[in-house]
């Protein structure tokens, strides 16, 4: 690879990623489906099969969901150096941000325009992580496993929120991570044993 390619495929994959942390509010989740569109979509590096594969990765690693899945994208485009340039260009934006918040407007919360924006901004954030679950189980591969998976997660997590009940969403996941580790290696070894 040339030297003039790879900076400027360094050059688009930070000015794509810091697009979508400058224009994204909401976190992760909402990120999720900016990135899609932008990653599989418009510049075309990574296929949508292997984008829920990196979002099941990055969703159970430790960190942000949107920095692990910006961090692996500028990987397979650029290496390690594309790895650091896209987590850098996703972060950047927020971090500018809060610096600014917190170095010189100490009662920005209790503006009562802020708060009216923050409302909107949830309102949207909603329908975005929507979207972007819908967006997923309609391409996610419908076996028995998956399915009932799903299900019970919803359940579970609707009814956590109902009751207001004290248990994290990481249980959750941890919880169907070891059982899927489980059939992974029980099904290794039936194809081992044939």
């Amino acid at each position: 690879m040339q030297k003039e390619s790879l900076g400027k495929r360094l050059l688009q994959l930070f000015l794509t990623f810091l697009k979508i942390g400058a224009f994204t509010f909401g976190g992760g989740y909402v990120m999720l489906a900016i990135i899609k569109d932008e990653i599989c979509e418009s510049k075309k590096w990574v296929e949508e099969d292997e984008l829920l594969k990196v979002y099941a990765i990055a969703e159970s690693t430790p960190g942000p969901v949107a920095i692990n899945a910006s961090t692996y994208v500028g990987y397979k485009v650029a290496g390690l150096l594309g790895a650091i340039i896209a987590t850098l260009g996703v972060v950047l934006p927020a971090f500018t941000i809060i610096f600014l918040i917190a170095s010189y407007l100490n009662n920005f919360m209790d503006l009562p325009i802020v708060q009216n924006a923050f409302l909107g901004i949830k309102i949207g954030v909603s329908v975005l992580i929507l979207f972007a679950g819908i967006d997923m189980l309609k391409k996610m591969s419908k076996t028995a496993y998956n399915v009932i998976s799903c299900i019970i997660s919803f359940v579970a997590m609707v009814v956590i929120d109902l009751f207001s009940i004290n248990f994290s969403s990481i249980y959750i996941i941890l919880i169907f991570g070891v059982i899927s580790l489980f059939i992974f290696a029980i099904k290794n070894k039936k194809e081992d044993n044939k």
